[in-house]
């Protein structure tokens, strides 16, 4: 008897498709040629390039875009059309524009060195200050703060010239400006920085008795005031004393300078108050006064009961040798001695010389 053996199914027809489908998802697709030249493109490449060329390619990059931004900024569209200048009163618009036009002729005005035209710029007499900036594509702007003339100097050749408080020469002295109470004189005329520091205190000194004599209505009366000493400061007279020099010392200037004025009003009503050239009040309170005929007298100031006009004769008298009021108790001769030769300036040794 024959055992009959029954297989076991595994699954129909749509279980085995199935599984076919399933299996063949699992199974790994082969390359074709096609696929294989793509996976060659050049990023692929790119990235196992020398880091040396890499670099290189870099800086080649940067200076072509530098090269451009040269071309661009020298370019005919960025080439200055217009210089708008601001601020001048006194400087030379004219010198301004033609420096800046100078300046950017070949970089255009979006590659200046602003800094470098304003250092310029200040180089012009009567700049003080310029800021400059660009105004994209064809315009530079100037905005300029202008120097201060506070003093007249006399210079050595005789030329007055306008000094502002940093000590800096500004120009000449045109005849439509308006005339200063006086001059200064003393200038030092070097091109040193120790020349112009000088001058700088030179000016601060003039200034300060600028105000004050105009103040003590004194300023009128003065010509011009010498600072080539500030130990030994001295002014001319002027009007009719044109000829007559204070000579002040170092301190208490203008006290010094009312006093002197008291002492010559009261001379000029004697005899020789004409042939007075230098009154020196230097030492402190003792007025000297010099003569043309090159003597002088010391004036010791009104006691308090003597008149001035009584101090005038008195004092004449004893520069002539002789006292009118010799029968007074005590009573006694000024000092009257031939002066020295001393170094004097302006008219004051013009008119001893004339003596």
């Amino acid at each position: 008897m024959r055992e009959q053996v029954i297989g076991h199914k595994v699954g129909n027809r749509s279980g085995l498709a199935s599984g076919r489908r399933s299996g063949a998802g699992q199974r790994p697709t082969p390359r074709t040629r096609n696929e294989g030249r793509r996976a060659l493109q050049l990023p692929g490449v790119f990235a196992y390039l020398p880091t040396v060329l890499k670099v290189f390619l870099a800086a080649a990059a940067l200076a072509l875009v530098f090269v451009g931004y040269r071309a661009a900024a020298s370019a005919s569209f960025f080439q200055v059309k217009n210089v708008d200048v601001q601020g001048t009163s006194r400087a030379s618009q004219e010198k301004i524009q033609f420096l800046v036009r100078r300046a950017v002729q070949t970089t255009g005005v979006w590659n200046a060195d602003l800094q470098a035209i304003s250092d310029e710029l200040q180089t012009v007499p009567w700049v003080r200050s310029a800021v400059v900036s660009r105004v994209l594509p064809d315009e530079i702007r100037v905005r300029i703060t202008e120097r201060v003339p506070e003093a007249v100097a006399r210079m050595s050749s005789g030329r007055f010239v306008w000094v502002d408080d940093d000590a800096v020469l500004l120009g000449e002295m045109r005849p439509v400006d308006q005339m200063p109470p006086f001059f200064l004189r003393g200038w030092n005329e070097e091109s040193t920085e120790s020349a112009r520091n000088e001058n700088k205190v030179r000016v601060r000194k003039f200034l300060d008795l600028q105000e004050d004599w105009q103040a003590g209505g004194l300023a009128e009366r003065v010509s011009e005031v010498n600072l080539i000493d500030l130990r030994d400061v001295r002014a001319q007279l002027a009007g009719d004393d044109s000829k007559i020099e204070v000579r002040l010392g170092g301190e208490d200037l203008s006290k010094r300078l009312k006093h002197a004025l008291e002492v010559l009003d009261e001379r000029r009503q004697t005899p020789r108050g004409h042939f007075i050239t230098y009154i020196d009040l230097s030492q402190g309170k003792r007025a000297i006064i010099g003569f043309g005929s090159g003597a002088h007298i010391i004036s010791d100031g009104v006691s308090s009961g003597q008149t001035s006009n009584e101090r005038a004769r008195r004092t004449d008298a004893a520069a002539n040798g002789s006292d009118n009021n010799t029968g007074r108790t005590g009573a006694r001769p000024r000092r009257v001695q031939e002066e020295k030769p001393r170094p004097a300036t302006g008219a004051s040794a013009r008119s001893g010389q004339e003596r």
